[in-house]
């Protein structure tokens, strides 16, 4: 005669048909420690290791990040640069004071697209974003035409890295026509531009499976791949680290983390010993 399944086994296949459903949810982007976020979000309490082990039992896997891929930031050696207008501090006490910007790579079975973003500083919110298959300045310039077409901002702060994109004459003329303040941080240093810089990370293994079945390089496509990164959010991993695409629905009150926590031994800004 079969023994019933124990009372363990029994909650074990009951907490797997939930794993499974946010791991569908997802689009089979999360992970073990993502799936565990989001049913503490919910209220549920479990191990992050038991929910590994019945992933690993289930055959379900996250998206991973990808370590390699095309250079997106190529610095303009001739281009005089804006100066730093932020010196790593990204608070902003009220909208629309401060937008940091970055552009990263989405690979799909087509090739390489380029997303750059616009993210405003107070909210976190993605308010100006362009996609393409190319790195010109127009892909930086759609994204804050985006974002001053829907923000109308006066006397904003536009933070970026020193792209070339970004020291273009054209982007800087554009920043003094729509009333924007560009500011850049200087070469080489992951802490200038970190807001930014931590949306990508945890936004491109979201959109990637969306990404992997894009047919072509038609502005179907493109949109297509945006949704997929825009409507994946993620849960908060703890402390610093929040929704990976930004978004955030216009009655949601802002956060009280911040997204770029400051290390008590983060090292001293350095100083360009010969600007340009």
């Amino acid at each position: 005669m079969r023994r019933p399944p124990s009372d363990h086994a029994a909650a074990d296949a009951a907490l797997l048909k939930r794993v499974r459903t946010v791991h569908a949810t997802s689009r089979q982007t999360y992970g073990a420690p993502r799936v565990h976020a989001e049913l503490r979000a919910q209220g549920e309490r479990h191990g992050r290791k038991r929910i590994a082990r019945l992933m690993r039992e289930a055959g379900l896997i996250g998206a991973s990040h990808r370590r390699s891929g095309p250079i997106t930031t190529r610095r303009d050696a001739e281009a005089r640069p804006a100066p730093d207008l932020v010196d790593r501090d990204f608070t902003a006490i009220a909208p629309n004071q401060l937008w940091v910007a970055d552009i990263t790579y989405v690979p799909t079975s087509a090739g390489f697209f380029y997303l750059a973003v616009v993210l405003d500083a107070w909210s976190r919110k993605i308010v100006g974003w362009a996609m393409a298959n190319h790195l010109r300045t127009e892909l930086v310039l759609d994204a804050m035409a985006m974002a001053v077409g829907q923000r109308r901002p006066k006397d904003v702060i536009h933070h970026s890295d020193q792209g070339s994109q970004y020291t273009s004459i054209a982007f800087g003329k554009r920043c003094g026509e729509v009333g924007v303040r560009p500011s850049m941080g200087s070469v080489g240093d992951a802490y200038d531009n970190a807001m930014a810089e931590s949306f990508f990370p945890r936004s491109r293994p979201s959109c990637s499976p969306v990404a992997a079945r894009l047919p072509s390089r038609s502005q179907d496509g493109l949109l297509q791949l945006h949704r997929g990164m825009v409507q994946s959010r993620a849960p908060a991993l703890g402390a610093g680290i929040q929704v990976p695409d930004g978004l955030r629905n216009p009655g949601e009150a802002r956060p009280d983390r911040r997204v770029i926590p400051k290390p008590a031994n983060r090292p001293r800004k350095r100083v360009n010993p010969n600007p340009t």
